[in-house]
Formats: C-alpha cells, sequence, structure tokens
C-alpha cells in the first residue's frame, strides 16, 4: 500500500511538502501541488483523516443531539442538518437521547472523545442539567435547535412560537370562530408556551374572553392530542375551533373527533403547527402553521460553521418566521356547534 514516502517520492518533492497540501498547512505552487495530486492519484494513495485531524485538530465532523419522537418534525429538520453538512464537507454523528438524561450523557462524552469540531442540540430543556456537568462542553462551539439548553455561551436557532399561535388564532378569527379552544404542549417546553401566548395574545386582542376548560394540555404526541380532545368533548359546552399547537396532536385530536361523530371542519375546524409532510395527506388535509425546517436545519449548520471557524457574529440568537398553511380542516363559522 502506498504511503506518503512514496506520494513524495512519485512527486519529486519532500514528505514535508506533501504534508503540506493535503492539510493545507503552508503555500504550495500550484505546479508542486499538482505533482502532489497526480502522484496520489497514480497511486491511489487516500490520506489518514485519523492523522490529518491530530495534526490540524480538526476532524470535520460535527455532533447532533436529538430528542427520540415519533414527531417527523425532528426527521425532517436531521434532514436538513445532513443535506447541508454533506454540501459543507462535513460528517454528521447523530446520537438520539429518547428524553433520558444517561443517555444525552454517554452521548455527549463520546461525542466529545471523538473530537467533534462542534455541537447541534435539539432536546428537551430537561437534560440542561447534563450539559451543565460537562466542562469540555464550554471550550466547543454549540448550537441549540428549536429547544434545549440555555446559555450566553451558545447560540439559539428557533421560530417564532408566539407569532405562529398568534397566526394560527388570526386565521380562525377570521373564519368568524369566537368559541375558540387550545391543546397546548407541555408548558415547561417554551415553544408550547410561547405559541400559547400567541394564542391568547390573538383572542385578547379581538375582544373575546377564553373558556379556561377549553385550554387542554398534551405532550406534542398523538396520544396526548387524542386525550386532550376527548376531555374537550366531556365539556357541557364545547369550541367550535381549536388551535393544536403541534401535527402530531392534531392528528389525535382529529382521530378522538372522528371516532365521536363529528366531520372536520364541518363540526370542528383544526389548525395544527409544524407542517410535517404527512399533514397534506391527513383527511382532511391539515391546516396548520409551517416551520421552515430545511431553512432550520441550514442556518443552524451555518452558524456552527462560523463559530467553528472563529468568525464574529452580530448575536447568538436567530429567529425563523413560520406562515400560515391554509388546506381543509378549517371552514368559516356558520353557526352550527358541536352536537351535544
Amino acid at each position: 500500500m502506498a504511503n506518503i514516502k512514496a506520494v513524495a517520492a512519485r512527486a519529486g518533492v519532500s514528505t514535508t511538502t506533501v504534508s503540506h497540501v493535503i492539510n493545507q498547512t503552508r503555500f504550495v505552487s500550484d505546479a508542486t501541488r499538482e505533482r502532489v495530486f497526480a502522484a496520489m492519484r497514480d497511486l491511489n494513495y487516500a490520506p489518514s483523516l485519523v492523522a490529518r485531524s491530530l495534526k490540524v485538530k480538526e476532524t470535520n465532523s460535527i455532533g447532533m443531539l436529538v430528542t427520540t419522537s415519533s414527531n417527523p418534525f425532528f426527521a425532517e429538520v436531521v434532514r436538513g442538518v445532513e443535506r447541508y453538512c454533506f454540501e459543507q464537507g462535513y460528517n454528521l454523528m447523530l446520537g438520539n437521547t429518547e428524553g433520558q438524561a444517561e443517555t444525552a450523557l454517554s452521548y455527549l462524552t463520546m461525542m466529545l472523545r471523538k473530537r467533534v469540531d462542534g455541537l447541534l442540540i435539539m432536546c428537551s430543556e430537561g437534560q440542561q442539567e447534563v450539559f451543565n456537568q460537562l466542562d469540555w462542553l464550554k471550550t466547543l462551539p454549540v448550537v441549540v435547535m428549536d429547544w434545549g439548553m440555555e446559555s450566553k455561551d451558545v447560540d439559539l436557532i428557533a421560530d417564532n412560537s408566539w407569532h405562529g399561535g398568534y397566526l394560527a388564532t388570526r386565521h380562525l378569527l377570521a373564519l368568524g370562530h369566537t368559541a375558540i379552544g387550545c391543546i397546548t404542549g407541555p408548558h415547561r417546553r417554551a415553544p408550547a408556551s410561547q405559541r400559547q401566548a400567541g394564542f391568547l395574545q390573538a383572542m385578547q386582542e379581538a375582544g373575546i374572553t377564553v373558556n379556561a376548560l377549553w385550554i387542554q394540555e398534551g405532550d406534542f404526541d398523538c396520544a396526548s392530542g387524542f386525550a386532550a380532545m376527548a376531555r374537550l368533548l366531556a365539556q357541557p359546552v364545547r369550541p367550535t375551533a381549536l388551535f393544536v399547537c403541534n401535527d402530531m396532536m392534531a392528528m389525535g385530536a382529529i382521530s378522538a373527533a372522528h371516532q365521536a361523530g363529528l366531520v372536520i371542519p364541518r363540526d370542528l375546524s383544526i389548525v395544527g403547527y409544524d407542517n410535517v409532510a404527512l399533514a397534506e395527506f391527513m383527511s382532511p388535509p391539515l391546516t396548520t402553521i409551517n416551520q421552515p425546517k430545511e431553512e432550520l436545519g441550514r442556518l443552524a449548520v451555518t452558524r456552527l460553521l462560523a463559530r467553528i471557524n472563529g468568525e464574529q457574529v452580530a448575536n447568538n440568537m436567530i429567529t425563523v418566521e413560520p406562515d400560515l398553511m391554509i388546506r381543509q380542516s378549517t371552514a368559516p363559522y356558520l353557526g352550527r356547534r358541536i352536537p351535544q
């Protein structure tokens, strides 16, 4: 098998020059560089990435920590991150925490030992104590996506959840609905509380008092959306429209409504959040707030690479604006109420 000495002999240069060409650590003339590359091709020589990483202290790899979830939103964001990493010549090392602090700690320790150049983190705030245990993390570029650890030393890329909740509610109000409920995400998570705040602001501006019984907390999964809808259907007076704080809970809510004999949107209009790929194929297709997931991933990688390269940035927070996708799960209020 060819080695660096054979490449140097073939190109008529020193092994030091070959090393500088490979690692781009010193100026080498175009003619000499081309001779080295030609020799490498002729000898089918591939430089050791491990050896290079030890020399230049870079591995061209990025770690990403994400909470495993049935929510395809995460998979769609990861796909965007992976695509952009590939375009930039970086490998992505992915760790699914499954919501467990011990698993998160294990993955983080492994990624740091493998000398990743930076970290992307997209998992619940409940993991904050895990990050506090790792002093190494303080010297590594870190970008948080959607929600996660909070620190002045890391960058945050997130959608404007308040505005998304506001847009969803304004859409229902514009259709003539005033009896509007909300299935929220878990209040401990910032996006959930922000989306609910946007809902409440829109209702307040419309001069409508929200029925506290029509605000039900879920956990961002289908089962909690189903259970929240069941609680709403048990109320003596029911809403004619719902803002549901993510698409997975909206799917569960629609299933519960269907089993109760309701027709969407004739009996109940529903707006979701995220615009996952499945949303447009639901029955009926789901009106939802679109999070630009590809853009979220691209911005996160771009900011992380800027930090890795030592670039100065103006601030440590980037907000991505959501927009409304109108489909067939919402309709004008025509004086109907959910059957009692």
